[in-house]
C-alpha cells in the first residue's frame, strides 16, 4: 500500500479568466472545485495508474467533510483525521495569462491530533510506501517530518519527502528513500541561481550528503535529473508538447516515479514514467489519466 500524508488538504476553487485586473471587476469564464494538496494529487495520479493508495491527513469543518466526500465519490480511499475546530482551507486559483493563487491558512493541529496520526502510522507494514508531501501548519515545528520518519525506522518502509526549506532539510537527517526538489526549490535552499545541469548535480549531491538516499530534481521543460544512491546520475528529457498549465506537474512526476519504481525496481524506468506523468499534466492542464501518461511513456 502507498500512503500519502497531506497535513492541510484544501478545496481548490479554480477560476478561469482572460486576465486579472487588480482593484477591478473580474468575471470568470469557467470555475472548477477540486480537492487540493500535494499528497492528494500524488494519490490521485497513482490511483489512475492502478497503484492502490490511502490518503492520510487532517480535515476540519464542512469544507473538510466535502473534501472527503469528493474523493470518496471518485473512488479514492481516505483515512483522514477530523479536527474538532476550524475549517479546512479554500484556496482560490485564478488561471489566465498568468496563474495567481490565494491560499488560506490551515486549521490548527494539536498534540492529541498528532497522537492519532502516530497511531495510524504505527500500523504501516513492511513493504509499504509513505509519501510526506507539502507544507505543514506554521504552529508545528520544522522537524515534524523528521520525527515521523524516525518513528518508522524499525520497519522496511519506502519513505518519500516532497517539501521545501527547513522542513525538507530537517527530514534529510532521517535518510528518506527519495526527495523531489525542483529547480526553484534548489535555488531557495542554496540561495543561488542554478543555470547548468552541472549546477543541478552538485546541489543534488549536497542534499545526498546531508542524508537523502536518492534525489529527483524536476526541471520543467528540460525533464528531470535523478541522483541515485550508488552515486550515478540519470537524466531524462521531457517530450515535446504544448504546455497548457504546469500546476500539479511535480506531484504527477512524483506519482509516476513511485509507480515505475514499484513496478520494475529500476531507476531508469521510474524516471521515464515520472517525466511522462509530469509532462502529461503540463500538456493537459490537469491531473492526467492513465492513457495520457502511457501514450507519452511509449515515446520515451
Amino acid at each position: 500500500m502507498v500512503y500519502t500524508l497531506t497535513f492541510s488538504p484544501s478545496i481548490d476553487y479554480i477560476m478561469e479568466m482572460d486576465g486579472l485586473i487588480p482593484g477591478g471587476m473580474n468575471r470568470a469564464s469557467a470555475t472548477h472545485i477540486l480537492p487540493g494538496g500535494k499528497g492528494i494529487n500524488v494519490s490521485t495520479v497513482l490511483d489512475s495508474l492502478g497503484v492502490e493508495t490511502t490518503m492520510l491527513g487532517f480535515v476540519a469543518g464542512f469544507t473538510g467533510t466535502e473534501i472527503e466526500n469528493i474523493l470518496n465519490r471518485h473512488g479514492h480511499k481516505t483515512d483522514f483525521i477530523h479536527l474538532s475546530n476550524g475549517l479546512s482551507r479554500i484556496n482560490v486559483k485564478v488561471l489566465g495569462s498568468q496563474a495567481t493563487e490565494l491560499n488560506a491558512p490551515a486549521p490548527a493541529i494539536y498534540k492529541d491530533d498528532l497522537k492519532v496520526l502516530n497511531d495510524q502510522l504505527s500500523r504501516l507494514k513492511d513493504g509499504d510506501t509513505l509519501v510526506l508531501a507539502g507544507s505543514i501548519p506554521s504552529a508545528l515545528p520544522d522537524y515534524t517530518y523528521s520525527v515521523i520518519l524516525d518513528s518508522l525506522r524499525s520497519k522496511n518502509i519506502t519513505t518519500v519527502v516532497d517539501a521545501e526549506g527547513k522542513l525538507l532539510l530537517s527530514a534529510l537527517e532521517s535518510h528518506p528513500f527519495l526527495i523531489k526538489p525542483n529547480r526553484q526549490e534548489l535555488e531557495a535552499l542554496f540561495s543561488t541561481r542554478i543555470i547548468s545541469r552541472s549546477d543541478v548535480e552538485k546541489k543534488a549531491r549536497t542534499l545526498q550528503e546531508k542524508g537523502a538516499r536518492n534525489v529527483l530534481v524536476s526541471l520543467d521543460r528540460e525533464g528531470a535529473v535523478l541522483l541515485c544512491e550508488d552515486g550515478s546520475v540519470i537524466s531524462c528529457e521531457a517530450p515535446d508538447g504544448n504546455v497548457i498549465n504546469p500546476v500539479g506537474a511535480g506531484d504527477s512526476m512524483l506519482a509516476g516515479f513511485i509507480c515505475g519504481w514499484l513496478e520494475t525496481g529500476k531507476f531508469e524506468d521510474a524516471l521515464k514514467t515520472a517525466v511522462s506523468a509530469g509532462s502529461a499534466t503540463a500538456f493537459s492542464g490537469g491531473l492526467p489519466s492513465k492513457d495520457d501518461i502511457l501514450s507519452l511513456r511509449r515515446l520515451m
